[in-house]
């Protein structure tokens, strides 16, 4: 065994001891076949008001502009399918984000996971990554095996459906290569007849700015009336297409208790979201990915879907 494979074995045997579900890697490289396609997306306007997609462009195609000297992108995936969901007829909440803050808590798993590298391997240059920089991660995933980039355009596999947060550790060790998987989507279309938007405008195409997701998250003015009577009870996120897919019959409950379902997120009543304050929401959602709406946002949320 060389020593690329040897150093890549033992990464993937850290990832696993660290609970993450799958561990792939692939060639620091520019990523040809994408750049057309981010083009194409970002020149239809399909990430509404999200401006900050149309900054550094190169930097989302080539993850040696973020790691001087990157020779390998490591993928990872981490579950959060729920074990208790809300109760039926409530106000809902994206199954991400029923427990803490993923960005915090995957960050930190990726950290010690370096740490324990570096004291077997030596020192390398490294970042990680937790949806939280211009990094193309399901591109990145699907090229390292991880999964196939499904119509809904989430990545999906056969073991465990869609239910996980991705990560990436972009360093300079040179490591064995993974192959991609192949499309296990046939001629399904649940996710793009479920959509009650019609977001999914064809194959592993999303139009951002008519996603529920983006209505409740990341647009900060007024939603728009073209999402009238079409939220089905949403308020932060929206999990539908993920939900009508049948790979997801395979999802298991998360064993990481950080991700777990706070109470009151299981607990609340529509009424009970309807009469909430500020003061209640810096409590439920202490530590929380809900917090990036702030509690203007969860109100303008709910407002629009009680009117």
């Amino acid at each position: 065994m060389n020593l690329q494979e040897k150093y890549s074995r033992l990464i993937k045997s850290k990832a696993s001891a660290f609970g993450f579900q799958s561990c792939g890697i692939s060639k620091a490289d520019f990523l040809a076949e994408e750049a057309p396609r981010l083009e194409k997306w970002l020149r239809n306007g399909f990430h509404g008001k999200m401006g900050y997609m149309e900054n550094h462009f190169d930097k989302r195609l080539d993850p040696r502009l973020l790691v001087e000297g990157a020779r390998s992108v490591i993928s990872l995936s981490y579950n959060y399918f729920p074990e208790k969901e809300q109760n039926p007829g409530n106000y809902k909440i994206a199954k991400y984000a029923y427990g803490e803050d993923y960005h915090d808590v995957i960050k930190e798993k990726l950290r010690h996971l370096v740490s324990e590298l570096q004291d077997e391997v030596g020192e390398f240059g490294f970042r990680v990554f937790v949806d939280s920089a211009p990094v193309l991660e399901k591109a990145w995933a699907r090229k390292s095996g991880i999964g196939w980039v499904g119509k809904n355009s989430n990545l999906i596999t056969k073991q465990h459906g869609s239910f996980y947060f991705l990560a990436e550790i972009i360093c300079d060790l040179d490591l064995s290569e993974d192959s991609p998987v192949t499309d296990h989507c046939g001629s399904c279309t649940r996710c793009i007849d479920a959509c009650p938007t019609q977001a999914i405008v064809s194959d592993k195409i999303i139009d951002g700015s008519r996603c529920i997701s983006y209505a409740t998250i990341e647009l900060k003015d007024q939603i728009p009336d073209s999402f009238k009577d079409k939220m089905e009870d949403w308020m932060f996120g929206c999990d539908i297409c993920q939900n009508v897919c049948p790979w997801n019959r395979f999802s298991a409950p998360t064993l990481e208790e950080k991700f777990r379902p706070k109470p009151a997120i299981i607990d609340f009543t529509k009424q009970d979201w309807k009469e909430i304050t500020q003061e209640i929401f810096s409590s439920v959602f202490k530590g929380s990915a809900v917090k990036r709406t702030k509690f203007a946002g969860l109100k303008r949320n709910l407002d629009f879907l009680s009117e």
